[in-house]
Formats: structure tokens, C-alpha cells, sequence
């Protein structure tokens, strides 16, 4: 006898759960990013959307800086079986003094291979638990030297924006929160997702330089020096398929070579002909997500001229080929049916 067709369904994808730990006294805009990013439901560009939960890391009631109360529906043993973890900023307080039962289930969620992240000065609660020694971490500029001083054995880059040492992430203050949000999105989901979460939050996917061009350092600051280069930065992601020079560019902000190769080096710290590159790979990571175009079409709109030549820098800004980058993410980029944009419609893309 014929064996019945096989109607079952496929088991539905798990939710990605992402836990936060919530302090008293938070900083809001801290606590609000991965509230914006991952709390939205965007099941219309990825389904599922992640699943966030509010963990209360001490005794309730819980506030904010501002003093606005703080849900906290979740406990410290929801946050050990998230798959991301993330300890938002703290105040100075449990900056100094980490509530134990804080510090267990975090160290005990790494042991658990859980993805651990740390937002400005969370990354004081992640280096009591033991979690950033000898490993390369960040945190806000203005905790630097005091941090250093508490923790000799992490080895601390003040000036990146965030660092990722394996499964273990941390960043700077404030603002750096968006930018390693979408580096998780980006991360898990590919950078046509990372883009849309960032254009619906009206903010660049991926911003350039470190903390440098924001901190106010106590010896030789650097002065601004930055000023007109977001034009010429727009005149030059719409054209990454022509041929760039650094002369140029200066040519079109109106500065010598010199003077523009050292403002722009002050502004994002990096060289314009890196930032060209990076940009580069950057929208051939979407084409290859978004579209089809065969690797040598791709090249071409992306100023890498050839397939070879596109190859080896993608290889070696993002460790894999365009075709595995390729495969990888195009199933988890938006579903069909799901609206896309031209990779050219924001001017940061």
C-alpha cells in the first residue's frame, strides 16, 4: 500500500530571546535602545522578530535616572536562558558594587554559551564576573581611566565604539548603543536588515571612527576639524562605482589634499581610501543579499572593478567569500513579498 502523504508542518523558528538587565537608577537612553531594536515587532522584515525581556537584576520597585518606573515582568533565571544577554548602562553604584546575584547569573549565562553584551558602563558588572580578562573590551570614555584602574587585567580600548572579543561584546556610552544594537541585527540577520531597522529608526547602520571624535581627552584634545565632510561623504557613496581619490574628494570639500586627508582621519579615524574600501564591501554585502547579480556584476557596481579583485577584499574585511557571505545570509534577509529598497534610497547605505 502507497504510504499517506506526509502533510505535517514544519516546527516554527524559535524566537530569538534577547534579556536585559535592569538596575535601579538606569540611564533611559541606555535601556531604551535595545528596547527600540529588539522590543519592536518587525516581523514584516524578519519573522520571527526577537522576544525581549526585561530582567530584574536586584529587588523592585525599579526606576530610571529620570525616575520612570521600569516593568520588570522577568527575573535573573530568565536572563541565564536567553540567548543574548545584555547588561545596560549602571549607575555608579552597582558600577562600583555589582549586585552578586548579578554577577552569578551573568558568569553563568557565559558558561552556558549565552551571547553576553555590555552597554556603556555594563561592562563594569561583565569584568566582576570575570568575563573580560584578557580580552579586548570598551566602555564609555569618561569611565576609561577609572575603569583600567579597577580592572588592569581587561585590555581596554577606550577609543573603539564597540568591541567584539568572540561571544562577548561590549560598548561605549550612549550613543554606541545603536551601533552595536545594529551590529547584532546585522550579525544575526545580515546588513540588508540592519539597514531597514536603521532607516526606520532614522540613523546610519554603521558609523566610522571611535570614541576619539567625541572624547574630550586630558592632554592635546583634538580639535573638531570635521566640519563639511558629510557632503562629500553623501557625493561619494553615490558614486563607489567610479574611480575615487583621495584628490578628488579634497577636490570636492574644497581643501588641499593634506588638510582634507587630515581632517577626515581626525573625524572617523581612518584614511579616506579605508573608508572607500569599507564602504565599498559594505554595498556589495547588500547587493549580495538583495539581489542576484552575479559576483562579477556586483564587482562592478561596487568600484572593485572585477570578481577577483572584489574576492579578495571582501575576503579580507569580513573573513569570507562574497559567495558564502552570499548563501549565509540571503535566506535570512527580508522574506519575499516584503518591501525593499534601492540600495542607494539613504545616502549612508
Amino acid at each position: 500500500m502507497a504510504r499517506p502523504a506526509d502533510t505535517s508542518q514544519p516546527a516554527p523558528t524559535p524566537r530569538h530571546i534577547v534579556a536585559v538587565a535592569v538596575t535601579d537608577g538606569a540611564p533611559i537612553f541606555e535601556l531604551a535602545v535595545p528596547c527600540e531594536v529588539f522590543g519592536i515587532d518587525r516581523a514584516d522584515i524578519v519573522d520571527p522578530w526577537y522576544e525581549l525581556r526585561l530582567c530584574a537584576a536586584e529587588p523592585g520597585p525599579l526606576r530610571t535616572s529620570a525616575g520612570l518606573g521600569i516593568p520588570t515582568p522577568y527575573g535573573l533565571d530568565d536572563l541565564v536562558e536567553a540567548d543574548t544577554v545584555v547588561v545596560a548602562a549602571c549607575p555608579r553604584a552597582v558600577q562600583v558594587a555589582p549586585p552578586p546575584e548579578l554577577v552569578t547569573a551573568v558568569r553563568k549565562a557565559h558558561e552556558l554559551g549565552r551571547r553576553i553584551v555590555s552597554i556603556c558602563s555594563g561592562a563594569y558588572v561583565l569584568a566582576a564576573a570575570g568575563l573580560l580578562s584578557d580580552r579586548r573590551a570598551t566602555t564609555h570614555w569618561m569611565n576609561a581611566a577609572d575603569f583600567a584602574f579597577r580592572f588592569p587585567e581587561v585590555d581596554l580600548d577606550p577609543t573603539a565604539l564597540y568591541v567584539e572579543d568572540g561571544s562577548i561584546l561590549t560598548s561605549a556610552g550612549t550613543g554606541a548603543a545603536i551601533d552595536l544594537c545594529l551590529h547584532l541585527v546585522r550579525q544575526d540577520h545580515g546588513a540588508a536588515v540592519a539597514n531597514e531597522v536603521a532607516r526606520r529608526m532614522v540613523v546610519p547602520p554603521h558609523r566610522e571612527g571611535g570614541q576619539t571624535q567625541y572624547a574630550k581627552l586630558p592632554v592635546r584634545p583634538r580639535t573638531g576639524g570635521g566640519e563639511g565632510l558629510a557632503p562629500v561623504l553623501q557625493w561619494a557613496r553615490e558614486r563607489l562605482h567610479e574611480p575615487l581619490t583621495v584628490a578628488g574628494l579634497a577636490a570636492v570639500a574644497h581643501m588641499s589634499e593634506r588638510t582634507f586627508a587630515r581632517r577626515f582621519r581626525d573625524a572617523l579615524g581612518t584614511t579616506p581610501l579605508q573608508w572607500i574600501l569599507q564602504e565599498r564591501v559594505r554595498l556589495a554585502q547588500e547587493l549580495l543579499e538583495t539581489t542576484d547579480e552575479p559576483v562579477e556584476s556586483v564587482a562592478r557596481r561596487t568600484g572593485f572593478g572585477t570578481a577577483p579583485n572584489l574576492r579578495h577584499h571582501f575576503r579580507r574585511l569580513t573573513s569570507v567569500s562574497p559567495q558564502t557571505y552570499r548563501q549565509v545570509f540571503r535566506s535570512r534577509s527580508m522574506p519575499p513579498g516584503a518591501p525593499r529598497s534601492a540600495p542607494h534610497s539613504a545616502p549612508w547605505e
